[in-house]
């Protein structure tokens, strides 16, 4: 595929939409009512729970050993994040405040605001990993240019 058949544009558009789609659910979930937030809670469970099995599916089938490390290690961050925000937080707090659920509160925030920065600091490696990607067809196409092969 050559670089001007704009090879990374579904998947820029995918993630704007995304993006996007979280934006909007974050700023409205934060006028609704409690009952209002566990049904998004349930429907981004539900979501992530989807995407885990796709990742378990591409660790088993794919037939790239890159794609295959790549989904290995996002499905082990996943695991590992959802062990510590579901079972391991609650028990780090237990036990060292007065008010354990507002400690409980404070924890889940921090936590989120990481679980964002972790985000941003994804959407900086899919950056490299793009620009890699690029720098290596640029590579190919300027050697057969130079061995007069023309794609």
């Amino acid at each position: 595929m050559k670089l001007n058949e704009g090879m990374f544009a579904a998947k820029l558009y995918e993630l704007e939409q995304q993006y996007g789609r979280m934006q909007s659910r974050l700023r409205l979930c934060q006028q609704e009512d409690h009952k209002k937030i566990r049904q998004e809670l349930q429907r981004a469970s539900d979501e992530y729970r989807e995407n885990e099995l796709l990742l378990k599916s591409n660790v088993e089938s794919s037939r790239s050993p890159a794609v295959t490390a790549l989904a290995d290690a996002q499905l082990s961050y996943f695991k590992k994040a959802k062990k510590i925000l579901e079972q391991e937080l609650p028990d780090y707090l237990r036990g060292e405040a007065e008010t354990p659920s507002s400690s409980l509160a404070e924890a889940s925030a921090l936590y989120a605001e990481y679980a964002i920065d972790f985000a941003v600091q994804s959407m900086k490696y899919a950056l490299m990993s793009t620009l890699k990607a690029i720098d290596v067809q640029m590579n190919i196409e300027e050697k057969e240019t130079k061995e007069g092969v023309i794609l």
